[in-house]
C-alpha cells in the first residue's frame, strides 16, 4: 500500500493506542498478583506466533521471510523491547499508570537527543529547547528535593530511555529495510527467545478468571501491533506520531476510573509541558522533512 491516505492511517493509529492503553490496564492487574517476566513471557509467545503466521501467509512463506540488512541490530531491538516492557509493567504496579505514563511521553524527546550522536542528525535550537522544557516537566512531576518524591518514579524514567534507545534503532534499521516486516518479525522472535530464558523460572500457577485476563492481554497486544503496522503502512510515521500521546490521556483514565489512582494540578502542568514540548519537537521534524521533500523534488 502506498502512504497516501493518512485519514486511514489516523483511523488505525487511534485504534492501536486504544489497545494499548487497555493492554497497560490489564498488565497492572496482573503484574499485582503474579511476576511480571511470568506473563509477559506468555504475552511474547503469542506475538511470536502471530508475526510468525503474518510471515508464513506472505508471498513466499517462511522461506522467505524477511532477511534484514542489520540482523544484530534487529535482534537488539527485539531484547531492548522485552526488557523495556518488563521495567515498564513493573513501574505501572510500583508508581501507577497515570503517573507512568505521563514521565514516560518523555521518550520522544529523549529519542530526538539520542538521535544527534547516533544516527547524525542535525537539531536545531528549537527541538532542543522543546527537550529542557520536556526535561522541566519531568522534574515537575517528579519534584526531586521534596516531600513528595517517590524514588520509585525513576524506574519510569528508565523505561522511556530504553524505549528512545529502541526508537533510534528502529530509525536506524528502517533505513535499511523500511519500517514493516523486517523489524516486526524481529520485534516479536527476539523479543519471545531473550524472554523465554527468563520466564520459566518465575512461573505461577493462575486462577481461572486471570487466564481470561492474560488472554484478553494477549489479544490486544497483537491487536495493538497489527494496527500500529497499518497505519504506517497508510502513512508517513510523523503524520501519526501525534497521536500516540492519546495512549497517556487514556491509561489515565483507566488508572483513574479502574484503580482509583488520581494526579494533582502540579503533575497535570508537567504532562501538559511534556505532551505541548513533544508536539512541537513533531511538528518541528514534519517541517524539516517537507523542506528536505521539496529540495529533492
Amino acid at each position: 500500500m502506498s502512504r497516501s491516505d493518512p485519514a486511514r492511517g489516523i483511523r488505525f493509529v487511534l485504534l492501536a493506542v486504544a489497545f494499548f492503553a487497555f493492554q497497560d490496564g490489564i498488565s497492572k492487574h496482573l503484574a499485582a498478583h503474579y511476576p511480571v517476566p511470568f506473563f509477559v513471557m506468555i504475552r511474547y509467545w503469542f506475538f511470536a506466533a502471530f508475526v510468525v503466521a503474518l510471515a508464513a501467509r506472505s508471498p513466499g512463506g517462511l522461506r522467505a521471510a524477511p532477511v534484514p540488512a542489520m540482523p544484530v541490530i534487529q535482534v537488539i531491538r527485539g531484547v531492548l523491547l522485552v526488557a523495556q516492557i518488563l521495567v515498564i509493567v513493573t513501574s505501572f504496579d510500583l508508581v501507577g499508570l497515570a503517573t507512568t505514563q505521563a514521565i514516560f511521553a518523555l521518550h520522544p524527546l529523549l529519542a530526538t537527543l539520542l538521535a544527534v550522536p547516533v544516527l547524525g542528525e542535525a537539531v536545531g535550537w528549537r527541538r532542543l529547547a522543546a527537550v529542557g522544557v520536556g526535561f522541566a516537566g519531568v522534574l515537575v512531576i517528579l519534584r526531586p528535593g521534596t516531600g513528595v518524591f517517590d524514588p520509585d518514579t525513576l524506574i519510569a524514567l528508565l523505561a522511556a530511555g530504553m524505549f528512545a534507545v529502541y526508537g533510534v534503532l528502529t530509525r536506524m534499521t528502517s533505513r535499511a529495510d523500511g519500517s514493516g516486516a523486517p523489524a516486526f518479525f524481529y520485534t516479536g522472535v527476539a523479543g519471545a527467545a531473550a524472554i523465554t530464558l527468563v520466564g520459566p523460572f518465575h512461573w505461577t500457577p493462575m486462577t481461572v478468571p486471570d487466564m481470561g485476563w492474560l488472554a484478553l492481554l494477549c489479544v490486544t497486544g497483537m491487536s495493538g501491533h497489527y494496527c500500529l503496522i497499518r497505519a504506517l503502512d497508510a502513512t508517513e510515521a510523523v503524520r501519526i506520531q501525534p497521536f500516540i500521546y492519546l495512549q497517556m490521556v487514556l491509561a489515565m483514565g483507566v488508572g483513574a476510573l479502574v484503580f482509583g489512582e488520581t494526579v494533582d494540578a502540579t503533575a497535570i502542568v508537567g504532562v501538559a509541558m511534556i505532551i505541548g514540548a513533544g508536539l512541537y519537537a513533531i511538528w518541528r521534524e514534519a517541517r524539516a522533512l517537507r523542506r528536505a521533500g521539496a529540495a529533492s523534488g
